[in-house]
């Protein structure tokens, strides 16, 4: 497959399917007399399942690794489930820090509506 019917097939666009190649989430095109690469059917399979990973919220260095692990054909759910592990820890992590976030930012609306705005002090807003 030319890459221009990978990245179709595979629902992302051309520079997609350059730069996973070379990340190395897809293995490295064969290159045709022209300079064309071709892609075996393969890599569009490849490219969904990366992004489901990445959608799972894996990083694009995890999802290298862990279809590295897939290659090698010793992958099984026992085997990998350190890798969500680690995701879901990341993402746990994430949340407590978006909601201490949002706690101080909350108090700080309900001061500024209770007319004690910490922006005055912080230099942010005038008085």
């Amino acid at each position: 497959m030319k890459i221009g019917e990978v990245a179709r097939s595979a629902g992302v666009s051309v520079d997609t399917v350059r730069f996973y190649e070379r990340r190395g989430v897809l293995p490295s095109a064969d290159r045709r007399p022209s300079g064309y690469r071709v892609f075996p059917a393969s890599a569009a399979d490849r490219i969904r399942s990366a992004k489901a990973l990445q959608d799972l919220g894996f990083t694009l260095d995890e999802v290298v690794d862990a279809l590295r692990a897939h290659d090698t054909g010793d992958a099984t759910c026992a085997s990998e489930r350190w890798r969500l592990e680690a995701v879901v820890a990341r993402l746990d992590e994430r949340i407590a820090q978006l909601q201490r976030v949002r706690r101080n930012a909350s108090g700080c609306l309900a001061d500024c509506r209770a007319g004690c705005c910490r922006l005055v002090g912080e230099g942010v807003v005038k008085p």
